[in-house]
């Protein structure tokens, strides 16, 4: 069926391509879910012409992009061919688990039912499916294991797409595979520059000006698969602990918490990361992150994050220009509550070995979509010194030294290692603070 909407010639390519199995890798930005989005609802149209059912499933990275998949995608085309639709708010039951779920159904009975992606999701459905942003699904080798079979039946189609995200997951063996079994796929790969050249108006230079990540610019727009080899916390181990509900301190609980600072006054970020103990699991319950705050504003912002939540103990860095602020905080809170950590060679290994067991484990839950979070804890890498011993170096750039890295092992730290037991005594009544009432402080810092 002929587009209704104007395309440019690499997304034409994707869209007319009739093949059963089709991988795409795209850079930000270019229309990649738009397009995949365009070819379901070509495919329903000409179902419904036909006097036939037609049935898709959209497994996104979460529920967030599923939504988005289905209004900004498939409801704009069906909407733009003229085509009346039914969207319908519901929920899909996985053994004792609900996930939320999107659908939109047509005159002629056929179905687009958009979820977050994971194996339970994946092999509830015989359908069509389109896997957006695959990349970015966690436990993806799981998914498809799981997915496969859905689609096994004669006909039924498979959409891929995503930008990349490091190696060791399920799409990168989709894209780079040599192996005879992966010949039945149509492959396309399309970066910011082959996108421009086809008449998508973005400024490159601009893009990468502003971006100041030379790591991110080669991964999410030149599409280059970075070396996770000396990355401390690989992108899947990363995509592993994300949840939707972390990182929103309206979801606190009223447990025991723990807080991790790492310190700076000028070129890098100040970072307050707070951690709530929910069972076994570390949540993430608000991460504060700013440049040049003032030694007095630091201060405030502990005193407010101290009395908003039930703060248990907290590790900070005691390095260089962080004595001060450890001797004034265990001054206010004492030394049991509050501990300065030096950033000393084996204190480091230490708190990034503590850092790495919990994010294999899964033993806590970070924001979920946070690129500048996500890029900042990837950034870290150990090398060897001339001596051998380990070293961790992260680059600098304007989004800091993965300062929000080390605040969040420094919070770990706080959770995991062994302290006095001491009992819990109010400093004063708990203010319900917002994060508008924390921004309206000191200003909107991340």
């Amino acid at each position: 069926m002929k587009s209704a909407i104007q395309l440019y010639d690499y997304q034409q390519r994707w869209l007319l391509n009739k093949s059963r199995f089709k991988v795409g890798m795209f850079a930000r930005q270019t229309g990649k879910t738009f397009t995949t989005t365009l070819e379901i609802a070509d495919d329903v149209m000409e179902a419904e012409l036909a006097g036939r059912r037609s049935r898709w499933v959209i497994l996104s990275r979460g529920e967030r992009q599923a939504k988005e998949a289905i209004n900004e995608g498939v409801k704009v085309h069906m909407q733009a061919y003229g085509l009346a639709v039914e969207v319908i708010e519901g929920e899909f039951k996985a053994g004792d688990i609900s996930y939320s779920s999107l659908e939109v159904s047509t005159p002629g009975g056929s179905k687009i039912t958009a979820l977050p992606a994971n194996p339970d999701t994946a092999r509830g459905f015989s359908a069509n499916v389109f896997l957006d942003e695959f990349a970015f699904h966690r436990d993806s080798k799981e998914i498809w294991r799981a997915l496969f079979p859905v689609i096994s039946k004669p006909g039924l189609k498979l959409r891929v797409v995503s930008t990349p995200n490091g190696k060791g997951n399920k799409f990168y063996e989709l894209m780079t595979s040599t192996k005879k079994d992966y010949e039945v796929w149509y492959r396309q790969t399309t970066d910011i520059y082959e996108a421009v050249r086809d008449g998508l108006e973005r400024n490159i230079e601009e893009l990468r000006t502003g971006l100041d990540d030379a790591d991110s610019w080669a991964q999410e727009y030149e599409l280059r698969w970075l070396d996770e080899a000396s990355s401390w916390l690989p992108y899947e181990m990363i995509n592993g602990v994300e949840d939707a509900e972390a990182g929103q301190p309206e979801k606190y609980a009223g447990g025991p918490c723990f807080a991790g600072i790492d310190i700076s006054v000028r070129n890098d970020l100040f970072v307050v990361w707070v951690f709530e103990k929910v069972g076994d699991v570390l949540w993430t319950r608000e991460i504060i992150a700013g440049k040049n705050i003032s030694f007095a504003e630091q201060d405030a912002l502990l005193d407010l994050v101290m009395r908003k939540y039930h703060i248990v103990r907290v590790c900070m860095d005691q390095t260089g220009m962080g004595e001060k602020p450890v001797e004034d905080a265990i001054r206010r809170y004492g030394s049991t509550r509050v501990e300065g950590v030096l950033f000393t060679m084996q204190n480091k290994l230490a708190l990034a070995t503590i850092g790495k067991e919990a994010f294999q484990d899964r033993r806590i839950r970070i924001p979920r979509g946070n690129q500048a979070l996500r890029d900042d804890l990837h950034k870290l890498k150990r090398v060897a010194s001339a001596t051998g011993a380990p070293r961790f170096l992260a680059d600098s750039d304007s989004a800091g030294h993965a300062d929000r890295t080390w605040a969040c092992f420094l919070a770990l730290n706080a959770a995991f290692t062994p302290q006095k037991v001491i009992e819990y005594e109010s400093v004063g009544s708990r203010r319900e603070f917002t994060r508008k009432s924390m921004n309206d402080f000191i200003g909107d810092y991340d």
